[in-house]
């Protein structure tokens, strides 16, 4: 296989991987009608670990107890990732869930600043400013309250554990196989989902897992969502450039606006619109422009 067929194969992976968790937003909304936030993250994360352990199976053993405790860490910041997006969803539609999840892109070199010292670029700052527009648009721009409503919040606070997340995973990646690293960030999501499920949810949902509707959604949610998706961005982000990588990830948010208008009947107005438009162009600028400064300079 040619090194341009590669190229092209990893760039659809991961824009399929966009597409897979764009349409997770919609099978998340309509889950939440029958299952509780956290049993649902406990299952799916549950499916993710148990099938991509059965996989990579030979190659557990090489596991350290380093690895176990990264692999703990990573875990845990998944996990309150995945909390505050999950029950967020049910608050919010699931056209905002997912654009408002992308401001992780910002917090990310902002966190760095913060950690390492090293200040951002002056780009980071003009897309910051106007990602915090877009949103603004974006979450007042239901028409009906005119407020930022509770989901919108917990969808900021998502990408929050979002960023933390990929700063750790970058920063462990370096010592550990990375599809070995996820399996054991997946165990431990999906631990602490069913430690946490009884307290938020209640107690088990019998009733609703035996539901096929409910089947089907925790097999997308795991199977696709989660250890698909997830292995699919591993082997793109190998093979691609990290701007262009991270550019076709970012259309996660135009497919989870695209899909929840076309099967839930989300109503977009112009103002969301433009707030969209807003956020989505500072992705882009966040993601694109390092690269271009980089090859000026060179």
């Amino acid at each position: 296989m040619t090194k341009r067929t590669i190229y092209l194969f990893s760039a659809i992976g991961l824009l399929l991987a966009a597409a897979i968790w764009g349409f997770a937003f919609v099978v998340v909304k309509d889950s939440l009608d029958y299952i509780g936030a956290v049993w649902m993250m406990a299952f799916r994360f549950t499916i993710a670990a148990i099938a991509l352990a059965l996989i990579y199976c030979a190659k557990l053993k090489n596991l350290t107890r380093r690895a176990w405790m990264h692999g703990a860490i990573l875990g845990a910041y998944l996990f309150g990732a995945y909390l505050f997006q999950t029950i967020g969803c049910g608050y919010t539609t699931a056209g905002k869930n997912a654009f408002l999840t992308t401001i992780y892109v910002f917090l990310v070199p902002l966190f760095l600043w913060i950690l390492v010292k090293k200040r951002p670029s002056w780009y980071v700052f003009v897309c910051a400013i106007m990602s915090v527009v877009g949103i603004g648009l974006l979450a007042l721009g239901t028409g009906d309250t005119g407020t930022i409503n509770v989901g919108d919040v917990l969808t900021l606070v998502c990408g929050i554990f979002y960023a933390i997340h990929i700063i750790f995973t970058a920063k462990y990646d370096h010592e550990h196989d990375p599809i070995l690293l996820t399996v054991l960030q997946f165990l431990f999501a999906a631990l602490f989902s069913w430690i946490v499920a009884p307290f938020i949810d209640g107690a088990f949902p019998l009733d609703q897992v035996t539901n096929p509707r409910v089947i089907i959604s925790m097999l997308y949610l795991g199977l696709l969502s989660t250890m698909v998706a997830f292995v699919l961005q591993n082997v793109g982000l190998k093979y691609l450039p990290s701007a262009l990588a991270a550019l076709l990830l970012s259309f996660e948010s135009v497919f989870g606006v695209l899909f929840s208008t076309l099967f839930l009947r989300e109503r977009i107005t112009l103002r969301m619109g433009f707030g969209c438009v807003l956020i989505f162009l500072a992705v882009l600028l966040a993601q694109t422009l390092p690269e271009l400064l980089k090859k000026k300079e060179e």
